[in-house]
Parts: C-alpha cells; structure tokens; sequence
C-alpha cells in the first residue's frame, strides 16, 4: 500500500476529502462588470456580457477551466501582476504603456472613443471641451485622450470610478462631455434614450483594440488563449457571440 492510499483511507475514515492529484487548476479570470454590454452583473449577481461569454468560449476551446471575478478597475491589473488573477479581460484597450507590464493575446475587439453630450449642448469635437469639465472612466483611454488633450494635470478632467457615475454627472449638469469607449456608450443609450444624451466622433479618435491580458511572461497561458480565440473565430463562435451584443 504506497503512501497516497494509505492518506486517503485514513481521510475516508475521518469523514475528509482529498482532491485528485491531477486535479486542474481553477484560472481566475477578472473583469469590472460595470461596462455594459461587455462585462455587468445580472439580477443573480453573475458576470455576463460579450467578454463573459467570450472567455467561456475560448476556455472550452483551449480546454481550460476558469471563474470570472468581478473586481474594480483600479485592481485589476494589480490582482495580475500579484497573482490574485491570472486572466483579466474588461474592455481592455491594447497600449504600449500596458505592454510594459503584462502580455496580450492577439486583438479580439475594434474600438474608438465617443464623447457623449446632452441634446441641445453645441459641442461638436474634443477641442471645443477645452476649459469646460469632462468626464472619464479613471485610467481608461478616454483618460488618456483628455489628458493628451487638455494636460494631465488638468483640474477640468473629472474621474470616476465607473461610466455609469460619469453619465449621471453628466445628465445632473455637473460635467459637459463624456469621454468613453463606443460599445459602452451606445449601449448605455440605447437602453437610456430617456436620458437625453447623444454621442459625437472626432475625427482625432484612432482605432482601439481590446486585447486579453496575462501576467507579463506567462507565455504558456497566453498561447493557449490565443488557441482558443483563434479557435472561435474558424467555427464561427465568435461571430454568434458579437452579434447576440452588437448586431451586425
């Protein structure tokens, strides 16, 4: 009788139970479930959205075993770097800044930046904020478009911990603009057109690309990721999941 087996029938006689040796690691994924319609919490409390349903997919393609983990923004590249996550997928925009730190998978996601104004505001490009507050999502690239814009000292770039926050200032008369991604913009008013807000292009705005993140080196995780989108993207998965969030 080895060494395993006698623990394991003395465990059995204690009531305890012991996990397989082979057993695989739980990959704990994060994401800040307050950027709709790519990562919220529904009625249950649970992550859903197209980066929820996307990082399903490519775990079952790559064969890993995840749990998503809601957490705030300014933790989530923290919980990456300390090993609290080993997987953060949030909208992430892919910059030569966040490259220094930690790895990306290949681009799963275009996008730009809007400003969002009330009806009625004569605001027609970022330069026409310049002395007037906007709003950001802090540490985010609508963060950095102000602050290439208007200085990063500058007193009139408001942060908040969520889009959403900045919308309601927003509304309340308290900022001008709003500065945000475009597929959480439009979502949000799209599902608010109550709210009497609108967006506008600017034609400064470069593309964007979202990207998966892993901790910097983890080059193993990082090919099996990019397996697994890559696999999404052959058989049609991908697809399926863009248009249930944006359409065609």
């Amino acid at each position: 009788m080895n060494l395993r087996t006698v623990v394991s029938t003395l465990a059995l006689a204690l009531g305890l139970s012991i996990a397989p040796a082979h057993a695989e690691r739980v990959l704990s994924v994060g994401t800040d479930a307050t950027f709709a319609p790519f990562e919220s919490l529904n009625n249950n409390k649970e992550v859903v959205g197209f980066d929820a349903d996307l990082i399903k997919a490519i775990a079952q393609k790559s064969g890993l075993k995840i749990k998503i983990v809601n957490t705030p923004w300014e933790g989530l590249f923290a919980g990456l770097n300390n090993g609290e996550r080993d997987i953060v997928i949030a909208a992430v925009t892919i910059t030569p800044e966040r490259k220094a730190s930690m790895d990306f998978s290949e681009p799963y996601f275009e996008a730009k930046q809007l400003i969002i104004v009330r009806e009625g505001s004569k605001v027609i490009k970022l330069a026409d904020l310049k002395g007037k507050k906007v709003g950001v999502q802090n540490g985010t690239t609508g963060d950095t478009v102000s602050q290439k814009a208007f200085g990063k000292t500058s007193s009139d770039i408001r942060r908040y911990e969520n889009i959403v926050l900045a919308l309601t200032e927003l509304r309340a008369g308290g900022i001008e603009a709003v500065v945000a991604d475009n597929g959480v913009a439009k979502n949000y008013l799209a599902n608010n057109k109550n709210h009497k807000l609108k967006t506008l292009e600017d034609a400064s705005f470069s593309k964007e690309y979202y990207g998966i993140a892993v901790k910097k080196g983890n080059k193993a995780l990082l090919d099996q990721i990019n397996k697994g989108l890559a696999a999404t993207k052959a058989d049609g998965s991908y697809q399926k999941i863009y248009q249930q969030y944006f359409g065609n």
